[in-house]
C-alpha cells in the first residue's frame, strides 16, 4: 500500500497534468513558451504578496499572474516593443520584485526552494481541492473557446474576418494560463512550471493527427511523467519537481526515437 502523502502527490500531479496538456498544446502551437515563463516568474511575487496581505497563497498567485498577463497583452497591442523584449523585461522584473518583497517579511521563514522547484510530496487536502476545482474550471472555459483558439492559432486575420474577437479570446487564454500556473506551483515549482506545459505537448505532437488527439495525448504523457517522477523521487531521494521534469524529458526523447524508427520502417 502507498502512503497517504504519495497518493496525494499522485492525485495532485495527475490533476495538473490533465489541465496542462491541452493548454500546453496551444503554448507549443503559438510559440508562447517565453510567455509562460514570464507568467510563472510572477508567481513568486504572488507568494510574497500572499504572505504580506495574509491571504491564501494560491489566490495571491492567481491574481498576480492574471494582472501580469493582462499587462502583457495590453502592451503587446500597443506594439511599441518587440514581444521578446517586453516578456524579458516583465519576467525578470516580476521575479526580482518577488525576491525583494520577501526580504521585507521579517520574522517569516520561507522555504524558497519549495516554491521555486516544487514539493509535490507535501501536497495536502486543501491543495488537492484547489487543483481539481481550478482545473475543472479551466478545462470548462477552454472547451468553450477551443474552436476560436484554434482559429486564431491558424490565422489571426482570418479569424477576425470570421467575427472572432481575437483580443478577448487571447485574454481569456492568458488568464487560464495564469490559473494553471498558480495551481501547478506546488507540483513542479515556479521555475519549472512551463516545462510541464511544453514537454508533454511536444511529446504528443509526434503521434497526434488532430488537435484533440494531441491534447489528450499530452495529458496522458504529463500524467505518466508525474508518476515516473514521483517514483524516481522516492527510490533515489531526488527533488520531486525536477524529477517529474526529467521523467517528462525521458518520455519526449523516447517518443522521438520511436517516431524516427517508425518513419524508417
Amino acid at each position: 500500500m502507498l502512503d497517504d502523502f504519495v497518493v496525494r502527490a499522485l492525485l495532485a500531479g495527475i490533476g495538473v497534468a490533465l489541465v496542462a496538456g491541452p493548454l500546453g498544446c496551444f503554448v507549443v502551437w503559438r510559440r508562447m513558451a517565453y510567455f509562460g515563463d514570464s507568467l510563472s516568474h510572477s508567481a513568486l511575487l504572488g507568494v510574497a504578496l500572499g504572505f504580506l496581505l495574509s491571504v491564501d497563497l494560491t489566490i495571491g498567485v492567481v491574481f498576480t499572474c492574471a494582472a501580469l498577463a493582462l499587462v502583457i497583452v495590453f502592451l503587446q497591442e500597443q506594439q511599441r516593443f518587440a514581444t521578446d523584449t517586453l516578456l524579458g523585461l516583465l519576467s525578470h522584473s516580476a521575479l526580482a520584485l518577488g525576491l525583494v518583497t520577501i526580504s521585507f517579511l521579517d520574522g517569516l521563514r520561507i522555504d524558497l526552494m519549495a516554491y521555486l522547484f516544487g514539493d509535490i510530496l507535501s501536497v495536502g487536502i486543501t491543495d488537492l481541492a484547489w487543483i481539481y476545482a481550478g482545473g475543472a474550471a479551466v478545462l470548462a472555459v477552454l472547451a468553450l473557446i477551443w474552436r476560436r483558439m484554434l482559429a486564431i492559432t491558424v490565422s489571426d486575420e482570418l479569424a477576425r474576418a470570421e467575427g472572432v474577437n481575437a483580443l478577448a479570446v487571447r485574454l481569456v487564454f492568458t488568464l487560464l494560463l495564469a490559473t494553471v500556473i498558480a495551481i501547478a506551483m506546488k507540483v513542479v515549482g515556479i521555475l519549472l512550471i512551463t516545462s510541464l506545459l511544453i514537454i508533454p505537448a511536444a511529446t504528443a505532437r509526434r503521434f497526434a493527427r488532430t488537435p484533440e488527439q494531441m491534447a489528450a495525448m499530452a495529458s496522458l504523457a504529463g500524467a505518466a511523467s508525474v508518476a515516473g517522477g514521483i517514483l524516481a523521487s522516492l527510490l533515489w531521494d531526488t527533488p520531486s519537481g525536477p524529477s517529474v521534469v526529467v521523467a517528462a524529458l525521458s518520455l519526449f526523447l523516447l517518443s522521438q526515437m520511436a517516431g524516427a524508427f517508425v518513419q524508417r520502417s
